[in-house]
């Protein structure tokens, strides 16, 4: 990646940063939510082995339009149609009830464009390890088996984008598969 891109990966991430500046992500230690799209980014460079730079600037951005004040019309700005294109691709309709945006998501993850499938892995990958770390408040067993089963639903369709991605997917629910029976069996264990 040469200087010109580093600077606009920074770019990228100071948008973002500004963007998420006052949200906190949903978990009980309730972290900044900047780590997110950091971590996502980070994903698609180390495990995706991607370098394309609006696929990492989208990363950064993916979720300002669905969760901030940020415009189409901004991104395109700040960042050009093709970042714009990919944050949109990956935006969730918040104008559907939460049922209808999660199906959506499952529905419409084998049409997605391949950059935008490994930019979805890289999200489901993070979404999950960060449940499994530090769950939503309120998020009991059986909801965070149900996210694990939603997100193999919707990884689905995007398998055949990033082989890399791909294997992550598998091994993070794995992973979490695991922990939940672990889970499982404590509570059921306790007098």
């Amino acid at each position: 990646m040469n200087s010109n891109h580093h600077l606009d990966l920074l770019r990228a991430a100071h948008f973002a940063a500004r963007k998420h500046c006052d949200q906190r992500r949903k978990g009980e230690e309730a972290s900044p939510y900047i780590n997110h799209p950091i971590a996502v980014a980070e994903t698609l460079a180390r495990v995706g082995q991607i370098d394309d730079l609006p696929v990492l600037q989208a990363a950064l951005l993916h979720d300002t339009v669905e969760d901030t004040d940020t415009t189409e019309s901004e991104l395109i700005e700040h960042f050009g149609e093709e970042v714009a294109s990919l944050v949109l691709e990956v935006t969730d309709n918040k104008s559907l009830e939460k049922y209808e945006r999660k199906q959506h998501q499952v529905d419409h993850a084998p049409f997605l464009t391949p950059r935008a499938k490994a930019l979805k892995m890289a999200d489901k990958i993070n979404n999950i390890s960060d449940i499994m770390r530090a769950p939503p408040a309120g998020w009991d067993v059986q909801r965070r088996a149900e996210y694990l089963d939603w997100a193999e639903r919707v990884v689905s369709g995007c398998r055949d984008a990033n082989a890399h991605l791909a294997r992550a997917f598998d091994e993070a629910l794995a992973e979490a598969r695991s922990n939940i029976v672990d889970l499982n069996n404590y509570s059921n264990s306790r007098p």
